[in-house]
């Protein structure tokens, strides 16, 4: 599903790069586990794998297509829940879905479907009218995966997805990610937590200073 060769990524003004000669290959259906302290470049990686930033050496392919060339193409079927909430506070769980269903050109017959199935994977089916201000923690990140499954994504990025929140929440999410990945969606799993990584990842990558140090 996703294969890198020898990326580099300099940042403007920086004398030491982000990321050094990373390679690493991911297996189309692993859950994959990307495990790294914070600064260790795990989210400029995704960020090149998810065509929001070009390195400035090195090869991409996902799923078989040239990155960046191809981004487009591979955009449509791949989804990333970055580390911030990314919705609309003011609106309801149900109306976020649907207007983020709308943004990503979901065709309108099947848009009640595709919602009904984020709010089931991410356990939030009863609590629809609620306002995304008054969410817990847990239930915005849950939200915040709910819209990440709307184009139905074969490929599924999420970045540091339980920090911050409570710990029934984060075996909630956890056992969530489990039950997306058996659904056959490839999951790349980014933290710095090494029991969540351990509990479940098939594959792991161990990131430090922008290396990749086993995989």
């Amino acid at each position: 599903m996703i294969d890198v060769r020898n990326v580099v990524h300099r940042y403007a003004g920086q004398s030491v790069p982000a990321l050094s000669g990373i390679s690493l290959h991911v297996r189309e259906g692993s859950l994959f586990g990307l495990l790294g302290p914070n600064g260790s470049g795990k989210t400029t990686l995704i960020s090149i794998l998810t065509g929001i930033l070009r390195s400035n050496e090195g090869r991409v392919q996902i799923g078989g297509l040239e990155m960046p060339a191809k981004a487009r193409a591979v955009q449509q079927f791949l989804s990333l829940v970055p580390q911030e909430n990314a919705f609309y506070p003011t609106l309801t769980i149900a109306e976020n879905l649907r207007f983020f269903a709308s943004v990503q050109n979901i065709p309108t017959t099947v848009q009640p479907s595709r919602i009904e199935e984020a709010l089931h994977s991410t356990g939030l089916s009863n609590a629809t009218g609620l306002r995304a201000d008054r969410l817990s923690g847990g239930m915005k990140r849950r939200l915040s995966i709910a819209l990440g499954l709307l184009n139905r994504p074969r490929l599924l990025f999420l970045d540091e997805p339980t920090v911050g929140i409570d710990p029934q929440s984060r075996q909630f999410l956890l056992d969530a990610i489990k039950r997306i990945n058996a659904g056959g969606t490839t999951v790349v799993y980014c933290s710095h937590y090494m029991e969540e990584v351990e509990y479940l990842c098939d594959e792991v990558a161990i990131l430090d200073h922008g290396r990749v140090l086993k995989q």
